[in-house]
């Protein structure tokens, strides 16, 4: 056995591809071996900026040779047949052999394939992997890139070591041969690296100033960062994608810290850190002088490839040169902006397409507005100032035309919360204008505040409401508006609220008239995310089905089918819930099997399309109940079997018991109603016949497993229960 090195020297591989090229390389030498046959044990992958390194353990030096046989057509097949297989099993037709196979001669090919050095495999392997090496972007280079046929890479390749034990594995690609010398770093190593082999790779490349391994240099910048801030009395604000992407930039990491002029605290902060981020690849400092709370401080922290022998005093003064241009720039955004109001800014969305078939972001800032002060005013949800949520929703789009915006699109909303507040704007609508975008995420903060939740609210219903009502909904993966996520913040908004919104009326006052249509139409695709938003939770996606009609009609109130579908999801993980469903379900069967309606059939007669549409009004009440009278005054002429008895006892106390309790919106409540109905109805399938000879007592039977299977429905539509 033989452990095998791969290194792939290059120019600078950017920090954000080389996560994916660790990937990409260990599938594609994974393919090349199972191909040969070679089974590789423990894989390693390593990268730095200047190159991908793979280390393969225990790699026979050989494989076994193999006897493949193929069979082929019977004997006396047509010639054409002959020579395909031929073809195809790569012999010639002399070498073909003849068994019997169910009493009929039929020609086989038998292939001896004797083992291969694994050297030899390698040497193919290698240039396959690189040439099929798949990279976000990629280029050709030198004289050869003329052709469409040269070789594409990341950067232009300039090194292979690849050694099985201690020799080298000899392959050419585009002009590079492999060997066994590799470089160190840059600035601190002159001349090649002779690696022996895969066991002291790692530890030479060290001694050259260069960490291989990606996780170490990490750590090292993790630990690093945290000590230097430290060390300076602050601390530092973590950012694990930073330490990445740093990571991916150096190969002998040391950060250092230096500090920029205070003056530039008067930007807001998140313009410093974002500013240092993006733009310099900087870590912050948070400090707390005062006693009253962490606060930016004016530090930062850069990540050097080098070890400077003044301790990094060059590097690091040279870093603040160029971030205190980076920050007088957000300065300056900082100044020009504030020169405009919020509402004079606001006139620019008028020049702002939000959609060709929607208008302009002024349009929709106009119908948020007007569905945020609705909310507030009419539909108390959430209670709060209505003026404020106007104002505040009228000016929540400002920002988007500031210079600071611009500059960092990531910054919309706060922005504006900033801008709003040194305005002098009232803090519920500073701080509306700069949450109103939350939550974002399923991680993220949702927001509280009165007027934050009516603007959060109407901005997301809005975008809902636009794209649904000219037909632009989500399809498989692609999403190019985030409704979905407009639809998971809507849905956290209302749990986080306890908000009751009928949708319905809602897109009433969006649209100015009713729209039952688009109703219907949200309503689905919020259920829709609310099943995979309560998967985790144990509450199955039927059961929210089971929970969506409410009154005989579909329920407009995302919030009371998820109560519903809760209570049920608890009732039904319980042994009463599971032999009550389980019951309901013999019942149903024998209904559909005798295609017995019951009562429902009564009311279906009426000519409403819902069977139980109307089971409630009450100048049908008296049709209904004139109309079963008259059909069970012959069916209560026998005396009834103690079991039949206690259900219609049972039903007697539960239905009006679940029906009070659905009224008042207690669902645990209606469950415990229906779970009284467990023993009566086991215990009536046990001891009573049902398909009786006498046709009273069938039809009474009947009609009691029909009444069973009503009050069960008022509950919850258990026929949608999967299982």
């Amino acid at each position: 056995m033989s452990d095998f090195l791969l290194e792939l020297r290059s120019e600078e591989i950017p920090a954000r591809m080389q996560a994916g090229a660790r990937a990409e390389f260990e599938k594609l030498f994974r393919r090349e071996m199972e191909a040969a046959g070679v089974t590789a044990g423990e894989i390693t992958v390593w990268s730095t900026p200047r190159r991908l390194a793979l280390i393969a353990r225990d790699l026979p030096e050989a494989t076994e040779a193999v006897s493949e046989e193929l069979k082929g057509p019977p004997v006396g097949a047509p010639d054409q047949a002959l020579e395909g297989f031929c073809r195809k099993a790569g012999v010639e037709k002399g070498d073909l052999e003849t068994r019997d196979v169910k009493g009929r001669a039929t020609y086989f090919a038998v292939k001896n394939v004797p083992g291969r050095a694994t050297k030899d495999l390698l040497a193919e392997a290698v240039p396959a992997i690189i040439r099929d090496f798949s990279w976000p972007k990629s280029m050709r280079w030198g004289a050869a890139s003329i052709s469409t046929e040269s070789l594409r890479w990341v950067r232009p390749l300039s090194g292979i070591v690849a050694l099985l034990g201690d020799e080298v594995v000899e392959c050419e690609v585009h002009g590079v041969t492999s060997g066994s010398v590799t470089l160190g770093h840059r600035f601190h190593h002159s001349g090649d690296i002779t690696i022996g082999n895969a066991d002291d790779y790692a530890m030479k490349l060290r001694a050259g100033h260069v960490i291989v391994d990606h996780e170490e240099r990490q750590d090292l910048i993790r630990s690093g960062a945290a000590k230097v801030a430290s060390e300076a009395g602050l601390k530092l604000v973590e950012d694990e994608g930073l330490v990445i992407e740093n990571a991916g930039l150096t190969e002998w990491p040391v950060p250092l810290l230096g500090r920029f002029e205070e003056d530039f605290l008067e930007v807001p902060p998140e313009t410093i850190q974002l500013t240092a981020r993006v733009n310099q690849k900087y870590f912050v400092c948070e400090d707390d002088v005062d006693g009253s709370g962490a606060k930016l401080a004016n530090a930062f922290i850069c990540t050097a490839n080098i070890e400077a022998k003044d301790g990094g005093a060059r590097v690091v003064d040279g870093n603040r040169k160029v971030l205190a241009a980076r920050l007088s720039d957000a300065r300056f955004f900082w100044d020009v902006d504030r020169k405009k109001t919020l509402a004079q800014h606001a006139k620019g969305l008028e020049r702002i397409t939000f959609h060709e078939k929607l208008g302009t972001v002024a349009d929709k800032v106009d119908r948020v507005a007007k569905l945020a002060d609705w909310l507030v005013f009419d539909a108390k949800a959430p209670n709060g100032d209505h003026k404020l949520a106007r104002q505040a929703a009228e000016l929540s789009k400002a920002d988007l035309v500031t210079e600071m915006v611009g500059e960092f699109p990531e910054l919309q909303g706060l922005m504006g919360g900033y801008y709003a507040k040194a305005e002098g704007l009232p803090v519920e609508v500073s701080e509306a204008i700069r949450d109103h975008y939350k939550p974002v995420g399923v991680n993220d903060e949702v927001p509280t505040a009165p007027t934050t939740v009516a603007v959060s609210l109407a901005d997301k219903l809005d975008n809902l409401l636009s794209f649904f009502k000219i037909d632009i909904l989500p399809t498989g993966s692609k999403d190019p508006f985030a409704l979905r996520r407009a639809a998971l913040g809507y849905l956290r908004l209302v749990q986080a609220n306890n908000l009751k919104l009928s949708l319905d009326t809602v897109i009433h006052a969006w649209d100015g008239r009713p729209n039952t249509d688009l109703a219907a139409k949200l309503a689905d695709f919020l259920l829709d995310r609310l099943a995979v938003q309560l998967r985790d939770e144990g509450v199955r996606h039927d059961y929210i089905q089971a929970s969506r009609s409410w009154q005989g009609r579909p329920d407009m109130r995302v919030d009371r089918v998820e109560a519903r579908a809760r209570a049920l999801a608890e009732f039904l993980g319980t042994e009463d819930g599971a032999n009550l469903l389980a019951g309901y379900k013999r019942a149903a069967n024998i209904l559909k099997k005798e295609d017995w309606h019951g009562a429902e059939g009564e009311i279906a007669r009426t000519g409403e399309e819902d069977p139980l549409a109307l089971v409630d009004d009450p100048d049908m009440k008296a049709v209904v109940e004139a109309k079963m009278a008259e059909r069970h005054a012959k069916e209560l002429s026998y005396d009834f079997e103690p079991a039949e008895k206690a259900l219609m006892d049972a039903l007697a106390k539960a239905e009006p018991a679940a029906a009070k309790a659905i009224e008042s919106e207690d669902f645990s409540g209606a469950m415990a109603a229906l779970a009284s109905l467990r023993a009566p109805i086991d215990r009536f399938f046990d001891e009573v016949t049902v398909n009786a000879d006498e046709e009273n007592k069938r039809a009474h039977r009947l009609d009691l497993l029909a009444d069973f299977r009503a009050a069960v429905h008022k509950v919850a539509d258990f026929s949608r229960i999967e299982g």
